[in-house]
C-alpha cells in the first residue's frame, strides 16, 4: 500500500486515481447546452452511417464499378471546399445558432431525397450522384459552424476533453451504425437504410433549437474577403498548414473505403460489410475510451506524426492480409492511430485562432478533413479499376507512412511543436 502525506492510499484510492489519469475526461458534459449537442450529434451519427453505407453499395450494386463508386463520393468535394470556407465565413458574422438550423435542415432535406429515390426504384446512380453533392454542401456549412460552437460552451481548458468526446462518439457511431446498416443492406430494402438516417437525424435538430443565441464577436460579415482573411491568418501559420498537409496525405494515399463494397463482394460476402465499415471506427472508439492521457502530451506535433505514420503501416497491413478478421484488427489499430491526430490537430486549431476567426478556419479545416477521405475514395477507385483492389489498398497505406515521416523529417516546425500549456490531471 502506497502511503502518503494524509496517510496510507487505498487499493480503491489507487484505482481510482489510475482511472482519472487514463479515462476518458467527461467534464464538459456538465454544461447542459454541450451535452444536448454531444447527445444529439451521437444519435445522428449513428443514422448517418446507414447513409454512408447504403449510398457506395447502392452504386456499386448499380454499375458494378469501382470508379463509380469512387466518383460519387468525389462528386461531394467540389460543394463541400466551396461552401466550407463561406460557411466558416458566415459562422463568424451571425448567430451561429440559427446558422447551424438553417444548414442541418437542408441536410436533412437531401436525406429525405435520398430515401424517395430509392422508395421510387429510380435506379440511377447520377441522381444519387447529384443528391450526394447537395448534401456536401449542406454539410459544409454545418460541421465547422458546430465545432466554432464548442469553445463558446465551455472554459478553453476543457476544449482538448470536449473533441476527445465528440471523436469518441462519432467514433462509437462509426462502430454500430455501419454494424446496423450493413445487416439492414445485405437483408432489407435500401429504402430502409435512408429512412434510419432521416429519422435520426431529427434529434440533432432538437440539440440545435435548444441552443442559445451565440452572436458573433468579430466583424466579420460572411463574405469574400472576409474568407481571403481567414486564409491570409492561416497563410501565416506554419504549423497549422502543416497539419492539414499530413491529414491530406494520410486521407487521401491510405483511405480504403472506396474498396470494401468490391472486397466484400469478391472475397469475403455481403455479411462482411458491417465488419469492413466499422473497423476503423472500433479502433477509434477504444482509443477514445482509454484517452484520459491525450491532454497532457505536450509534444504534440511529435504525437501526430506518429499517429498518421501508424495509420499509414497499419491500413497497409489491413490490406495483405487474406483473413477477415486481421483485416479488421489492422483497420482498427489504423482507427486508433486517426483518432489521435484528429484530436491533436483539432485541439491546435481550435486552441491558436481567436474566437472572431474559428469559424473561418473551422470551414477550412472541415474541407481537408473531409475532402481529404473522398479523394482518397476518387484514388482508390481509379488505381483498383487499373490494378487490383489489393495492389490500390497496400501501395497506398505505404506511401502514407512515408509522406508523414518526410514531413516530419522536413519540416522541424511540426515535429517540434508543444502546447502552451498542458491540462493537469482531473480533479479527484
Amino acid at each position: 500500500m502506497a502511503r502518503g502525506k494524509a496517510g496510507p492510499v487505498t487499493a480503491v484510492e489507487e484505482k481510482r486515481s489510475w482511472l482519472s489519469r487514463h479515462a476518458i475526461d467527461v467534464r464538459p458534459l456538465r454544461h447542459p447546452a454541450f451535452r444536448r449537442m454531444f447527445i444529439g450529434n451521437g444519435i445522428s451519427f449513428v443514422g448517418y452511417q446507414f447513409t454512408a453505407v447504403a449510398v457506395p453499395v447502392q452504386v456499386y450494386d448499380l454499375t458494378r464499378s469501382n470508379l463509380w463508386v469512387g466518383m460519387v463520393s468525389f462528386a461531394g468535394l467540389l460543394p463541400l471546399i466551396l461552401f466550407s470556407l463561406w460557411g466558416g465565413a458566415v459562422a463568424d458574422a451571425f448567430d451561429r445558432r440559427k446558422v447551424l438550423l438553417i444548414s442541418s435542415v437542408l441536410m436533412w432535406t437531401t436525406t429525405l431525397g435520398l430515401l424517395a429515390q430509392a422508395l421510387l426504384r429510380l435506379d440511377s446512380p447520377s441522381i444519387i450522384l447529384v443528391l450526394v453533392m447537395l448534401q456536401s454542401g449542406a454539410f459544409a456549412v454545418s460541421n465547422p459552424t458546430r465545432s466554432a460552437i464548442t469553445p463558446r460552451l465551455m472554459s478553453a481548458e476543457e476544449v482538448a476533453s470536449a473533441q476527445t468526446l465528440n471523436y469518441t462518439v462519432s467514433t462509437f457511431a462509426g462502430v454500430a451504425g455501419p454494424i446496423l446498416a450493413g445487416i439492414v443492406v445485405a437483408n432489407a430494402d435500401i429504402a430502409i437504410a435512408y429512412g434510419v438516417d432521416a429519422v435520426a437525424f431529427t434529434v440533432a435538430l432538437w440539440a440545435a433549437l435548444r441552443l442559445p443565441p451565440l452572436l458573433p464577436e468579430g466583424t466579420s460579415g460572411g463574405r469574400l474577403q472576409d474568407v481571403r482573411e481567414g486564409l491570409k491568418f492561416l497563410a501565416g501559420a506554419q504549423v497549422l498548414l502543416l497539419t492539414f498537409a499530413i491529414d491530406i496525405a494520410a486521407m487521401v494515399l491510405a483511405m480504403p473505403r472506396a474498396l470494401f463494397p468490391a472486397v466484400a463482394a469478391e472475397r469475403f460476402g455481403a455479411s462482411s460489410l458491417s465488419w469492413l465499415y466499422s473497423a476503423i471506427a472500433i479502433g477509434s472508439v477504444v482509443a477514445g475510451v482509454t484517452s484520459g492521457w491525450i491532454s497532457r502530451v505536450r509534444r504534440q506535433g511529435i504525437a501526430l506524426i506518429v499517429a498518421v505514420f501508424a495509420w499509414g503501416v497499419a491500413v497497409a497491413l489491413s490490406g495483405a492480409v487474406p483473413w477477415l478478421w486481421a483485416v479488421v484488427l489492422f483497420l482498427a489499430i489504423g482507427g486508433a492511430a486517426d483518432m489521435i491526430s484528429a484530436v491533436y490537430r483539432q485541439t491546435m486549431l481550435l486552441t491558436y485562432a481567436p474566437d472572431e476567426m474559428r469559424g473561418r478556419l473551422q470551414g477550412v479545416f472541415f474541407a481537408v478533413v473531409a475532402g481529404g477521405p473522398r479523394l482518397g475514395d476518387l484514388r482508390a477507385g481509379t488505381m483498383a479499376q487499373y490494378t487490383s483492389t489489393t495492389f490500390s489498398w497496400v501501395t497506398g497505406g505505404l506511401a502514407a507512412a512515408v509522406v508523414a515521416l518526410l514531413i516530419g523529417l522536413f519540416f522541424p516546425k511540426l515535429r517540434q511543436y508543444r502546447t502552451a500549456v498542458a491540462s493537469e490531471d482531473p480533479p479527484k
